[in-house]
């Protein structure tokens, strides 16, 4: 009988709770090939038995797993591992378990200097359909710029808080290492952590440092248009792939590194911009398979990992072991203000270097009392319990808006409801072209901040409007079409 309690190494003191310590064990064990698809799992009561832990613990790790197609349960007969995961070849599990991804080097040729590139000014309106930001209205702001505030009058934190500012200040990386441990699953060191302006900086201080007019990337299509114009400006050339309900085509992707040498590969696994779709788990994982066999980089934008409904989120691809080719991005922007420009990179400390002498040419740093602030209100648990405040308030809004949808507009529109997020992908029927939709809502001063004309559709950012909002936007929007219909 295979022994079971090999495959976990549970630790009953540590932040991170024992059930999901349990199915993340159990999906290592997956993705590693010790439990084959369609392999028998113990039941709940057994599993609870060797493990000496409650049978409530076990089925909450296994309805986990459920919820993530990492496994399949048949009620009152067994549990199974998925028979959609593909069949891989076993592996050691002691000693997958001990290597740490950012230990290695990264096998990739990366540059050091680019000329930086400016973002396009953004527009004003009375009512705004954003592409999914937060409501800074329920945001722990006032709370930020208190601590901020502090930290100015403080002498020791004046002198202090200069100390090489272009990787981010030390109190707000160490804090980091942490949250990102117990949130997101990653094994990292402050050294391991660049932080940036948002995610379009890393992803900019990416591109730079990766690409050149000898390189390609593969990015998603319809994928985030600034990444793209990233990219294409970097003068690499850009490969586009299809997205499906599933997320990008990693078939698709094998197929082309077969032929040609890829650089790098632009994904969002959780809520792909613009369609909101998440990359499911065959492809995370057939993904991380072709990074390994083909050495190309995963570059991993996470911008709104925080925000899901259902159940808990995919851990990220770089929580798995990726020998140190996944680039992760992440922001706090999405949390809590547009305005706050505080991201993260994560990724080895060789490119983690580079990033940062790249930085200081054209940034000496950020702000770093604001980053020791919002550092603060990580320690004290304030971010933490803003995150599950907002993801209750946005999930009835999604259910809200979804409800308008189908009563108000639904002879002129489809869509599918998200897991997670701040925004929707809408559909517009043939009859009616998104530009003059986009055109027609400016007459009534409703602005439509992003539309993609070539799949006549555009995002819903529904997490920074209430209800009432809500109901005005929607009706806005019914009276555009129903007079964009007759003509």
């Amino acid at each position: 009988m295979f022994p079971f309690e090999s495959l976990f190494n549970l630790d009953k003191n540590s932040r991170k709770p024992l059930y999901q310590q349990i199915a993340f064990s159990l999906s290592q064990a997956i993705q590693n090939g010790i439990l084959k698809p369609g392999s028998t799992l113990p039941s709940s009561r057994e599993l609870s038995k060797t493990l000496q832990l409650h049978r409530k613990t076990i089925v909450a790790a296994y309805e986990e797993l459920h919820s993530q197609d990492w496994i399949a349960i048949v009620p009152r007969k067994k549990t199974i591992v998925s028979e959609r995961i593909p069949l891989l070849p076993p592996k050691s599990w002691q000693a997958e378990k001990s290597l740490l991804p950012y230990e290695n080097a990264m096998n990739a040729d990366f540059k050091n200097a680019a000329t930086p590139q400016l973002r396009p000014a953004i527009t004003r309106a009375e009512i705004i359909i954003d592409d999914g930001r937060p409501d800074i209205r329920i945001s722990p702001i006032d709370l930020l710029l208190k601590t901020y505030r502090s930290l100015l009058l403080q002498r020791y934190a004046r002198k202090n808080i200069e100390q090489n500012m272009a990787q981010g200040t030390l109190v707000l990386r160490l804090e980091l290492v942490n949250y990102l441990a117990v949130s997101r699953g990653l094994n990292l060191t402050i050294d391991n952590l660049l932080i940036t302006h948002g995610a379009q900086m890393s992803i900019y201080l990416s591109s730079q440092l990766l690409l050149d007019s000898q390189s390609t990337i593969v990015v998603g299509t319809p994928n985030y248009p600034m990444a793209n114009t990233v990219f294409r400006q970097s003068g690499a050339q850009l490969i586009e792939l299809t997205v499906d309900q599933w997320g990008i085509d990693t078939d698709q992707l094998e197929v082309l590194c077969q032929t040609q040498r890829i650089t790098a590969v632009y994904v969002i696994p959780h809520h792909h911009y613009p369609t909101t779709v998440t990359l499911s788990t065959e492809r995370r994982m057939h993904l991380l398979n072709l990074s390994k066999r083909y050495t190309f980089v995963i570059i991993e934008d996470d911008y709104d990992y925080d925000f899901h409904y259902s159940s808990s989120p995919y851990l990220p691809l770089a929580s798995a072991q990726h020998l140190g080719n996944i680039i992760y991005i992440g922001s706090f922007s999405k949390i809590l203000d547009p305005s706050l420009r505080i991201g993260f990179m994560i990724a080895p400390k060789n490119f983690i270097t580079q990033a940062v002498a790249f930085r200081k040419m054209i940034d000496i740093g950020g702000d770093g009392y604001m980053q020791d602030a919002l550092a603060v209100l990580i320690a004290d648990s304030e971010l933490k319990r803003h995150v599950k405040k907002a993801k209750k308030t946005y999930q009835l809004r999604r259910e809200y808006l979804t409800h308008l949808l189908n009563t108000e507009l639904y002879p002129y529109i489809s869509f599918d409801n998200p897991s997670g997020g701040m925004a929707m992908w809408i559909i517009l029927h043939r009859e009616i072209s998104v530009h003059s939709l986009q055109k027609k809502a400016s007459e009534f001063h409703l602005q439509i901040n992003e539309i993609n004309k070539t799949h006549n559709a555009f995002r819903f950012g529904f997490a920074s409007l209430n209800e009432r909002e809500l109901d005005t936007t929607v009706a806005i929007l019914k009276k555009c079409c129903l007079q964009l219909n007759t003509k």
